[in-house]
């Protein structure tokens, strides 16, 4: 199985708790949805950049997603005590359940 091993800090001058966290992760997942929108021009509005600077836009759109969903993992792990180790084991046992991995 082919993976991507991302590791990214947990964010120390903030206070994050599970609702603010998650209100942020849609925000970010929608300047995501927002940058790729404007690459396909979906917005009609006219793209003033060329191809390569909007794929660089949309890739640090995707970098805050998962920086906001590793902050949100740290506030289960901190203040629910999830352990997300366990859980992504379980994850990737339903993705070959689901036949999306094979196993």
């Amino acid at each position: 199985m082919k993976t991507k091993t991302l590791s990214l800090p947990r964010l120390n001058q903030l206070n994050p708790t599970l609702e603010s966290t998650a209100l942020k992760l849609m925000e970010e997942a929608g300047e995501l949805a927002q940058a790729i929108g404007k690459f396909r021009g979906l917005s009609g509005e006219k793209v003033q950049m060329d191809e390569s600077t909007v794929v660089q836009e949309i890739a640090r759109e995707l970098l805050d997603v998962a920086q906001t969903a590793v902050t949100m993992m740290f506030v289960m792990e901190e203040q629910f005590q999830i352990d997300i180790e366990n859980l992504l084991q379980e994850h990737c046992h339903k993705l070959e359940r689901k036949g999306y991995l094979a196993p």
